[in-house]
């Protein structure tokens, strides 16, 4: 990244400081380690299944690619019990893939869709793989199926599931233009592949770290981590039918390098970070306004951390959350929150004294998701057990983060047509007697105590969810978006 921005005055520093506080210790619980053998290094986030229960992946380890292993699916209770689904390169010349770095997302069939860095049917460029709640794993689509790899290679990022049923992502590497490049592609449920877009590297950026989000308006949003006129990455919009927008250039003054996926926040506006110099959050309206809220590394020795890697989660307080990795003299790492506004506090900081002995996990890298109950949970990439690595560090823990926040409903998918049928998410919902839409009624069945199916009712327009349960009323985390 063009290091402009860190030559920053006095003046500014002090003004940036005094928006950044540290808020009383919250509870956190580390649930699960990672012992190489039930993988290690997660680098996805986790997802919260409708059955309850927490699924996700293990970046490496597994009993397979020995010594180190080509990574897992798991499934963790809310209690912390976990269960391997999949080890990675089952299959002889890793055909099933390996090195999940993505996470997972439940689709609106049940099953869970993700993609692999590495592995294949066609070499080393990656996949995307369906996988079943008990673990039957389908690989869709082996990359690097056409010349020069131009329908694409090493896909990072989590897929989501547009309005139309069918999952959208990006890869990092390959393309028609320029194989450095990357993609945008979709496919659908049963593994039809179709490559939308590829990046040519100057004028609409290069190498997309992050995942896409679907808006109300219909567009898909995303970003590039380089590319663009200083090489600094950019923001893009896209059509379902792959017609790309750019939308901002970052240029150094304003950040650069993006990696995460972006997140709709309450007010309407695009929230996300980058990781250019020690890292920004940002945020842009829908009309390509675009507001650097915060810069990292503001507070003396870094004591607001460095380094967001990941995008943000939207809590119910109608604030952001998300994590730092880079080491600072606070500690390995942290989980904040920061407001629309740009008013940073330090939720969580991982591994203060003692590294490498960090039994409570250190450098998360994953922004971690809200659940149901309104607790927090995520992963580290460190500490936690330490016979699991050879450098004595760990290989990670899953943990829960208590914020004081009340349980809610969110959704499989968040947007759908009128007519579509969505997933409600939740807890202790059986016995549910009405939903509503932004205040339709809506037409409803309970599957089990943590999900409920709904039709999008006709005359309903995009607003929050609303379950009247046996305990009381639930409102969503997040507008639900009825989209054309």
């Amino acid at each position: 990244m063009n290091t402009r921005r860190c030559q920053t005055v006095l003046a500014v520093s002090m003004l940036w400081a005094a928006m950044s506080v540290t808020s009383p210790a919250q509870t956190l619980t580390a649930l699960a380690d990672f012992t190489g053998r039930n993988g290690g290094g997660p680098l996805g986030p986790l997802v919260q299944g409708a059955d309850g229960n927490f699924y996700g992946t293990g970046s490496f380890g597994g009993t397979n690619c020995a010594p180190v292993g080509c990574g897992t699916v798991f499934r963790m209770t809310p209690a912390g019990a976990m269960t391997v689904l999949y080890n990675f390169c089952s299959l002889p010349a890793c055909t099933d893939g390996s090195y999940p770095y993505s996470g997972l997302i439940q689709a609106t069939d049940g099953n869970f869709y993700g993609t692999t860095w590495q592995g294949g049917a066609n070499g080393q460029y990656g996949t995307v793989f369906k996988i079943t709640q008990t673990g039957r794993l389908t690989t869709l689509y082996s990359f690097c199926k056409q010349a020069s790899c131009s329908d694409g290679e090493l896909p990072q990022a989590p897929l989501v599931q547009g309005s139309d049923g069918n999952l959208y992502g990006t890869t990092t590497l390959g393309g028609q233009v320029c194989r450095a490049c990357g993609t945008v592609f979709k496919i659908t449920l049963k593994g039809v592949f179709t490559s939308l877009h590829s990046f040519d590297g100057i004028s609409d950026g290069s190498f997309p770290k992050g995942g896409l989000m679907q808006a109300p308006n219909g567009l898909f949003y995303g970003t590039t981590a380089n590319g663009g006129p200083v090489y600094d990455g950019t923001v893009f919009s896209m059509t379902p039918a792959g017609k790309l927008t750019t939308l901002h250039t970052f240029d150094g003054y304003d950040g650069g390098n993006p990696w995460g996926t972006l997140v709709l926040g309450p007010d309407g506006a695009l929230y996300g970070t980058t990781v250019g110099g020690y890292g920004t959050v940002f945020k842009m309206t829908l009309t390509n306004q675009f507001t650097s809220i915060y810069n990292f590394c503001s507070l003396p020795q870094c004591e607001d951390g460095i380094n967001p890697e990941s995008g943000l989660t939207l809590g119910t307080d109608g604030n952001f959350y998300g994590t730092l990795n880079g080491a600072t003299v606070s500690g390995m790492g942290s989980v904040f929150q920061i407001t629309a506004s740009g008013i940073l506090t330090t939720v969580y900081q991982f591994c203060p004294t003692g590294y490498p002995v960090c039994p409570q996990g250190a450098t998360p890298v994953a922004n971690p998701i809200q659940a149901t109950n309104g607790k927090f949970y995520g992963a580290t990439t460190l500490g936690g057990d330490l016979s699991c690595s050879s450098y004595g560090d760990g290989c990670g823990i899953v943990f829960s983060l208590d914020t004081g926040l009340g349980p809610f409903v969110s959704f499989v998918r968040n947007s759908a047509k009128v007519g579509q049928n969505f997933g409600i998410l939740g807890y202790n919902i059986r016995g549910t007697t009405a939903v509503m839409l932004n205040g339709t009624p809506v037409s409803f069945a309970v599957r089990s105590n943590t999900l409920i199916t709904a039709t999008v009712p006709a005359g309903a327009n995009s607003g929050f969810v609303t379950v009247s349960t046996p305990g009381g009323m639930l409102t969503s985390n997040v507008a639900f978006n009825v989209v054309p």
